[in-house]
């Protein structure tokens, strides 16, 4: 069923139902076609500003009486599209877009947390990650407890009275080892700690929030938008997490906040209609951080990240068919130390990684090759079809050498943390004939 869009809103939606697939959903929820034109791709919305219908109007949508749209650093129709075609997809009740992955992960937190408060973190990350919250955090005030989620009973233990939130990678980069997600998300719950996942490296075949995770984010520079064009962040919000009933733990979101006028966050979002009230903790990080921070994506970006959504789908299944293929070599290959791959680990590993990705193994591999340091920069240097960046989730293959670029600002018992040793070769593994990648990974190895 189409519904005519309201004035100063996006262009014809469709309604939104359960009946829709996600395939289905990624295509076309939200967007039908342009009013005007009856174009069908959803446009680029290049503008800064919205006009008001009157100046009541205008103090109806400032105040969060009303929804509407103020100006692009908060909200923007393209980018509103993109939105909800992600919150259909992780199966949230909304989502908020950002300029880049990190500053998905730095407005999460900061939404909840100040100075003198705590998050528990998996010790399994991305570098980058362990330096914002190591680093960055550390210098704001707010300390993260790194914990090794193998037990999921760390997470309680290393929480206090001060700690706003636990966080983890689903699919950690690059360790690779998958996080249990259901078990720790049940303490949460119990604890009335909110459990935030990085979903990243596993769109649409982890799907965090029906496992217990609380909020969702993603670097959409990956796997989301797929060819390795744009920089972009998003978080869903699953609106499972009760803040009223934690309201002592979690002030920013229940108490009023002097920054907008006094309002309370859940009082709002209550009241308000649409897609922006569905969700209080975006609400407030939508109308405060994005407000001040201003990490917010371009109306281009988001179009390139609503086109790379509409082939997910079909993308995702044939990365993880082809890295499984290519870990099965790597594990019969005389030059290889080790393959770090899901379905490799022992029962407990093999265990988690069906409970979170059913039959897929994931689209990513690590392997150990003998030589150290020197032996991995040769084994790049080797290769010729595949590209060495440090990005993941090209169509294309991509190949890195953590420890001398994306782990080599991190100290060395982090590093080894993470799965990151001196001979680690990190593959995103692309979507071409299985046949082709192997042939250039076995020619370089030669050569290592």
């Amino acid at each position: 069923m189409l519904i005519k869009s309201q004035k100063n809103g996006p262009a014809t939606r469709l309604n939104p139902t359960p009946a829709l697939h996600v395939e289905t959903a990624v295509l076309h929820g939200s967007y039908r076609c342009d009013p005007a034109t009856l174009a069908t791709t959803v446009p680029i919305y290049l503008s800064n500003a919205y006009a008001f219908e009157s100046i009541e109007h205008a103090s109806d949508v400032f105040d969060l009486r009303r929804e509407g749209r103020t100006y692009s650093r908060l909200m923007n129709p393209t980018t509103d599209i993109f939105e909800q075609r992600v919150t259909a997809l992780e199966g949230g009740v909304a989502a908020l877009a950002t300029s880049s992955g990190q500053a998905a992960i730095m407005l999460a937190i900061l939404n909840i947390a100040v100075a003198g408060d705590n998050i528990v973190s998996s010790a399994h990350l991305y570098g980058g990650t362990i330096n914002l919250l190591a680093s960055t955090f550390q210098r704001l005030g707010i300390e993260t407890r790194f914990v090794d989620p193998s037990d999921p009973e760390r997470f309680r233990e290393a929480s206090d009275r001060r700690t706003r939130c636990w966080f983890a990678e689903a699919l950690p980069n690059p360790k690779l080892s998958p996080f249990p997600i259901v078990e720790v998300g049940a303490i949460a719950h119990e604890l009335g700690i909110p459990l935030i996942i990085d979903n990243t490296m596993t769109p649409l075949i982890t799907r965090p929030l029906e496992l217990g995770a609380h909020v969702t984010l993603h670097s959409t520079s990956k796997y989301m938008c797929g060819h390795g064009t744009t920089i972009g962040g998003v978080i869903v919000d699953g609106g499972t997490f009760d803040w009223a009933a934690h309201s002592e733990r979690f002030p920013l979101m229940t108490c009023p906040d002097i920054s907008h006028g006094n309002i309370r966050w859940l009082d709002a979002a209550r009241d308000l209609p649409g897609p922006y009230g569905a969700s209080p903790f975006l609400l407030k990080m939508r109308n405060t951080l994005m407000r001040d921070f201003g990490p917010c994506p371009s109306p281009f970006a988001s179009f390139l990240c609503i086109q790379g959504l509409e082939t997910l789908p079909l993308r995702m299944p044939r990365h993880c068919s082809n890295a499984r293929q290519l870990a099965e070599y790597l594990k019969a290959h005389p030059s290889v130390l080790d393959v770090t791959y899901p379905t490799f680990g022992g029962t407990v590993e093999r265990h988690r990684a069906e409970q979170n990705m059913g039959n897929d193994g994931g689209p990513m591999i690590v392997f150990e090759i003998a030589g150290g340091i020197d032996a991995g920069r040769r084994f790049i240097e080797r290769l010729q079809l595949v590209y060495h960046v440090s990005n993941i989730g090209d169509a294309r293959t991509l190949a890195t050498h953590p420890a001398s670029t994306t782990h080599a600002s991190v100290p060395r018992e982090a590093r080894l943390a993470a799965g990151v040793h001196d001979g680690t070769i990190r593959i995103s593994v692309g979507i071409e004939h299985i046949e082709d990648i192997i042939a250039d990974i076995g020619q370089a190895l030669e050569g290592a």
